[in-house]
């Protein structure tokens, strides 16, 4: 019995659609606020495709300070190293990031790891040695 995969759609549109789009078209696609992002900064996130092109082409690594950016088709597929202001966290750029910012994929802030309470921390503590 063979399992019929099923085909991603990005609001009714393939990706081979998705892909032939410019990026001014594909902002018809998004939610209102991505919408106004992309279409106020196309140029932008042009540029950052066409370069990134040709460096994937020399076949240098992507990295890129600009967190605002919204992921569109034609980065589908990219290793893109974002700046989380320490480092560069390398991010593959799949078909469910449409249409979100590349900062959501870099978090700023690393997790809290507590650790053992030292001795003088607690009540309990407070009449052991200290040395």
């Amino acid at each position: 019995m063979e399992l019929k995969r099923k085909e991603f759609t990005y609001k009714g549109k393939t990706m081979e659609e998705l892909k032939t789009l410019d990026v001014r078209e594909f902002a018809r696609f998004l939610k209102s606020r991505q919408r106004r992002t992309v279409l106020r900064n196309f140029q932008e996130i042009e540029k950052f495709i066409n370069r990134s092109k040709i460096k994937l082409e020399k076949g240098n690594r992507i990295k890129t300070h600009k967190r605002d950016l919204v992921v569109v088709p034609q980065m589908i597929g990219w290793k893109i190293g974002i700046y989380n202001g320490n480092k560069f966290v390398p991010v593959e750029v799949t078909r469910e990031m449409l249409g979100h910012k590349f900062g959501e994929f870099a978090p700023t802030r690393a997790r809290i790891k507590h650790g053992k309470l030292g001795v003088g921390a607690t009540k309990g503590t407070k009449h052991k040695s200290k040395k």
